[in-house]
């Protein structure tokens, strides 16, 4: 840990770049937007504008703070809404939409995990003379994620039709906030720690997603829940604690790196529990991304503009084009992801997608490994193994309770899951 934070400084140019200093400046940009909203949001409840409003403003503020307030039926996986069975059809096809869904899923993720690691660990403009300068501005990075995210789902909500639902769009911007700090420190803590040791750390988000699920949506969970996850917090830690001799400064896991990861964590928990209340509404997946995009591209660029931030990182763009290309290609990656992971599931299911999506982050790991050089002792390969050999038993254990919950008698409910 020591080691490692002395490596700290040299990332550091001025006070200004102290990653928990820049937190609480974008905290404060995300609040002159949220505060605003919130007594907006009360005066318009207090005022009972739905009987007293009139004039071209009322359906838009009708849609935005109470929305039709009318919820769906109690669906069964309450994550997603129900799976529409694909038709009939050959098994050839299937095999070939299967591997199409596995390619592109990798494609989409594996490039992005490399260009993350890129952008974020690595110089740009480096000459023989020249040291060349990084990237230091996350939050652009979050900002050119959702701005691309929320135009393909727009087109895609444009071109294809929607349901109807009833939330008000003011509830999107929980699960907005919340996606862009995890966002937001999962790229800053690759100035900290390795990109195995994210990847790896994300593989045991399960364990405080049902941390919040009983907190935020009172869920209870079944023993092999309980158990896959206290396997997975041994494989952790028997990576993180694992040591090399000659450990190379790109993997050394430092105090910084570990409080971000366990914000991305905690805030990502938060977003997929808050997501899953509000599929109780009657909206699909693509309307969903396009809900948390659109507050996501308004609270980013709002405080990029605040702080003077947008305009430095549109001139680092103009000074080092590939630089340009990574983070378009990034952006495009993201987006392209989330598409295939609607496709995937509405195809084969949350089984099929979690074991590819399970698979893509062991292939992440030994691809970070062989492109810049990072070391995985014994003891943390083995952790490794534990983990996803946890990850592989939950899928499995999640396919017999499905399968024994169809064939309960009427009236008996299956245990929740998450």
């Amino acid at each position: 840990m020591a080691t490692g934070e002395e490596v700290v400084p040299a990332l550091q140019d001025s006070w200004g770049d102290f990653w928990l200093f820049r937190f609480f400046v974008n905290a404060a940009g995300y609040a002159s937007i949220v505060v605003p909203g919130f007594l907006l949001i009360q005066y318009f409840k207090r005022r009972n504008y739905l009987e007293t409003g009139r004039g071209i403003c009322f359906p838009v503020i009708k849609s935005c703070v109470f929305g039709s307030e009318v919820k769906s039926v109690h669906q069964e996986d309450g994550s997603l809404p129900p799976r529409a069975e694909p038709p009939e059809s050959s098994t050839a096809r299937q095999v070939f939409k299967l591997l199409f869904c596995a390619a592109g899923l990798q494609a989409s993720y594996l490039t992005w995990g490399v260009l993350q690691e890129r952008v974020m660990t690595r110089t740009y403009g480096a000459t023989e003379t020249e040291p060349g300068e990084k990237f230091k501005d996350s939050q652009f990075l979050v900002f050119m994620n959702r701005i691309l995210a929320f135009t393909v789902a727009g087109l895609y909500c444009a071109l294809t039709k929607q349901p109807r639902h009833g939330a008000p769009m003011y509830k999107y911007s929980f699960a907005s906030l919340s996606n862009i700090l995890s966002s937001w420190c999962q790229y800053e803590a690759l100035k900290y720690i390795s990109f195995p040791t994210q990847v790896l750390a994300k593989a045991s988000k399960v364990i405080p997603v049902m941390m919040m699920g009983k907190l935020v949506s009172r869920k209870s969970y079944e023993y092999w829940e309980y158990l896959t996850a206290a396997l997975i917090s041994v494989g952790v830690s028997m990576f993180l604690l694992s040591s090399a001799p000659n450990r190379h400064v790109s993997t050394v896991t430092t105090f910084s790196g570990v409080i971000l990861l366990a914000g991305y964590i905690i805030f990502d928990s938060f977003t997929s529990n808050w997501q899953d209340a509000l599929f109780a509404y009657k909206m699909s997946p693509v309307q969903m991304m396009f809900g948390v995009n659109v507050f996501s591209c308004l609270f980013t660029v709002g405080s990029l503009l605040e702080q003077g931030a947008l305009l430095e990182s549109v001139r680092f763009m103009s000074r080092h084009s590939e630089f340009t290309a990574h983070a378009v290609l990034l952006s495009v990656c993201s987006a392209c992801g989330q598409l295939f992971i609607f496709y995937t599931i509405n195809q084969f299911g949350a089984a099929v997608f979690t074991i590819i999506m399970t698979l893509r982050q062991a292939f992440a790991i030994l691809l970070s490994c062989l492109i810049y050089g990072h070391t995985v002792t014994v003891v943390g390969g083995l952790g490794v193994a534990v983990v996803f050999m946890a990850l592989f038993l939950r899928v499995y254990a999640r396919s017999r309770m499905k399968k024994r919950s169809k064939k309960l008698p009427p009236g008996e409910t299956p245990v929740q899951k998450v």
